[in-house]
């Protein structure tokens, strides 16, 4: 058993040699290292305001003459699977980005579209709209003396008055 399973290694080594191949893993080209995704960035523009009807293929032969497009990506919601009216586009050179981002606020589909440079992602530099640390609920505001006023419709006070309520706050220490 074993002996068949190094002639079948030896076979598989022979064959990839003969046509060429190099023996990488196959996540290799899957996941490439933080270099290859900067220099990935480098030759792609960000295309914004894109019909939501376009295709790859239509965006592709609208920046045909700026060089050669390694690939084209429009971004689909995760959820219904429709386009979210953005795309990036990778050129095979450096020179081509500047072509491309020549053609900023021209007419594609019948809008305007935005081409810019693609930014980099700087990895934990999260702009996220969270409510991060020190969010306080939005119940009401503590006044002088340790009173907090809470907004409540009070009969005699008017709707949506603050009405005064006495709490009591221990601090642990």
């Amino acid at each position: 058993m074993e002996e068949e399973a190094e002639k079948l290694k030896e076979l598989q080594a022979e064959t990839e040699k003969t046509m060429g191949m190099q023996t990488t893993s196959p996540t290799a080209a899957a996941f490439p290292t933080p270099e290859e995704k900067e220099e990935a960035d480098r030759r792609s523009v960000y295309v914004g305001n894109v019909d939501y009807s376009s295709t790859a293929k239509e965006l592709e032969q609208h920046f045909r003459g700026c060089g050669t497009i390694n690939r084209v990506t429009i971004l689909c919601d995760k959820f219904t699977g429709n386009p979210k009216g953005f795309a990036y586009i990778e050129f095979a050179d450096d020179s081509s980005v500047e072509a491309a981002v020549a053609l900023h606020e021209s007419l594609f589909k019948g809008r305007q579209i935005k081409v810019s440079v693609k930014r980099t992602n700087q990895p934990g530099m999260n702009r996220g709209r969270g409510r991060g640390r020190g969010y306080r609920g939005g119940m009401g505001f503590m006044g002088p003396g340790g009173m907090m006023y809470v907004p409540c419709p009070c009969p005699g006070l008017g709707a949506g008055t603050a009405a005064p309520v006495t709490v009591a706050v221990t601090v642990a220490g």
